[in-house]
């Protein structure tokens, strides 16, 4: 196989169809909503811990960009229509306007930027993969942060206690899974 595809979706699938990128996007919506429900609650905070980032992360250098953009998009689309497919199985514009909604945001972003990356082989190999989803974590973390800093009107000490150093260990370890799963994937794709 070639290593010239631009993601490891159109090296599976080179020949995609509308109906295939449906299907991915349908699945890719469901895969987030149930990493979604994989949350634990932080004592004083309005963000839980979620396994939501892995899906970002996965989605995003597995699709491509566009794809990966289309598929978060429809997953926030079918949150705000009212489907529980946040967090705790939350739904509706208030997930998206409330204190967590930065988090979306950034996660839409970085799914964008994470695909592009991979458009550049990026998710290869694990020197590379590894950086690129650090990149998607600060993404996500810096709209988030601003975000949850702007709704609550709280000190930012506050703001990085609530939103971001809970979270430390579990990104590490979901920015670990995630940088080696796809060069590994791609290792087989390639034979």
């Amino acid at each position: 196989m070639s290593t010239s595809s631009i993601s490891l979706r159109s090296a599976l699938l080179p020949r995609s169809s509308a109906l295939t990128s449906s299907v991915l996007v349908a699945s890719g919506t469901l895969f987030i909503a149930a990493l979604a429900q994989i949350a634990l609650p932080i004592p004083g905070s309005p963000v839980p811990v979620t396994g939501q980032t892995l899906a970002v992360l996965l989605i995003g250098s597995s699709y491509g960009a566009s794809l990966g953009v289309m598929t978060f998009l429809t997953y926030i689309l079918v949150g705000i229509a009212g489907a529980p497919v946040f967090a705790n199985a939350g739904h509706g514009l208030a997930r998206l306007t409330g204190a967590t909604g930065g988090y979306l945001v950034g996660m839409l972003v970085a799914s964008f930027v994470i695909g592009a990356l991979a458009g550049r082989r990026w998710d290869q190999r694990i020197i590379t993969s590894i950086p690129a989803m650090l990149l998607g974590n600060v993404i996500i973390f810096s709209f988030g942060l601003f975000w949850l800093h702007a709704f609550t009107d709280k000190s930012w000490t506050w703001t990085i206690s609530a939103g971001f150093t809970p979270f430390i260990v579990g990104e590490v370890i979901k920015i670990a899974i995630a940088g080696t799963s796809l060069p590994l994937v791609w290792r087989f794709v390639q034979k």
